[in-house]
C-alpha cells in the first residue's frame, strides 16, 4: 500500500530517532521527501538521494530563508526536539531557553513561515510527548515546551481549517531512541533505567520508532481526513492509567 503516494512531505529531525524512522517509512509508503535537520551528513545518510536542507529550525532567519525557496508541500512531520532533564528550581535559565527553542519555537517557526507553502488539504503532524499530558519529576522544561506543542496543533487546526489543512499532535511515551540512551548513560544502571521506563505502561515495554512512524503515516494520509486538532497518545496505554 502507498497511502502517501504523490505527496511531498517535509520532515524535521530527520537525521536521527523518530524523525529518521518516519522519513524512511514515508518513502516506503510513496512520499517524496524534504529532510530537514542540523547536520547535512546525518540527513544524507537517512535517505541517500533525498532532498535535504541543513539549518536550525529555531532560527527565524534560517527558516524564513528556506521557506522562500521551498516548493509546495502536501504535509509536514515536525519531529525535531531535544531533552534536558531537571526541575523548575534546578534547571538553568539557559537550559529552559534551549528546551523552548528546540521543542516549541522550532515548530512555531516552521508553521509561521511554511504555512503558505502548504497546499490546500495538506496535513501536518507535530511530535509532542506523553509527559506533557501529566507532570512527572525532573522533566519540567521539556514537559512545558511539549505542552505548548500540543496547544500549537490545536491552534493551527483552527487557523488552517478554511483551507482544508489538518494539524494534529502525537504524544509518544518512552520510545527506545538515542536520546533516551543519552539521558540514561550517566545513571548507575542504564539497563535498569530502560526497564523502569518500560514498566510505566500496561504493555510493559518501550515503544519502537517504527510504531510512532506508522501513526504519522495515517495522520498524513487521506485515511485520516476527518481528524484534526487532536493530541493522540501513543504510549502503551500509560495515558489510560495515570
Amino acid at each position: 500500500m502507498k497511502p502517501l503516494a504523490g505527496k511531498r512531505i517535509l520532515v524535521t529531525g530527520a537525521g536521527s530517532g523518530i524523525g529518521r524512522a518516519a522519513a524512511r517509512l514515508f518513502q516506503e509508503r510513496g512520499a517524496e521527501l524534504v529532510l530537514v535537520g542540523r547536520r547535512l551528513v546525518a540527513l544524507s545518510e537517512t535517505l541517500p538521494g533525498a532532498a535535504c536542507a541543513a539549518f536550525d529550525h529555531s532560527d527565524d532567519r534560517a527558516v524564513a530563508a528556506f521557506a522562500q525557496t521551498c516548493s509546495p508541500l502536501d504535509g509536514m512531520f515536525l519531529a525535531a526536539g531535544a531533552l534536558k532533564p531537571g526541575s523548575v528550581g534546578g534547571t538553568p535559565v539557559s537550559d529552559f531557553d534551549a528546551m523552548i527553542a528546540s521543542n516549541l519555537r522550532g515548530p512555531w517557526l516552521m508553521a509561521h513561515h511554511l504555512g503558505l507553502r502548504l497546499k490546500d488539504g495538506a496535513s501536518v503532524v507535530l511530535v509532542g510527548s506523553n509527559i506533557a499530558l501529566r507532570a512527572i519529576p525532573e522533566s519540567a522544561a521539556y514537559s512545558v515546551a511539549k505542552a505548548g506543542v500540543h496547544m500549537l496543533a490545536k491552534v493551527l487546526a483552527l487557523e488552517w481549517a478554511p483551507r482544508g489543512i489538518r494539524c494534529n499532535a502525537i504524544a509518544p511515551g518512552p520510545v527506545h531512541t538515542a536520546m533516551v540512551d543519552d539521558r540514561l548513560a550517566s545513571s548507575a544502571d542504564p539497563l535498569e533505567g530502560l526497564a523502569r521506563l518500560a514498566r510505566v505502561n500496561p504493555l510493559k515495554r518501550l515503544g519502537k520508532e517504527a510504531e510512532v512512524a506508522a501513526l504519522a503515516v495515517h495522520l498524513l494520509s487521506d485515511e485520516s481526513a476527518w481528524t484534526t486538532g487532536a493530541v493522540i497518545a501513543i504510549d502503551g496505554g500509560a495515558d489510560a492509567v495515570y
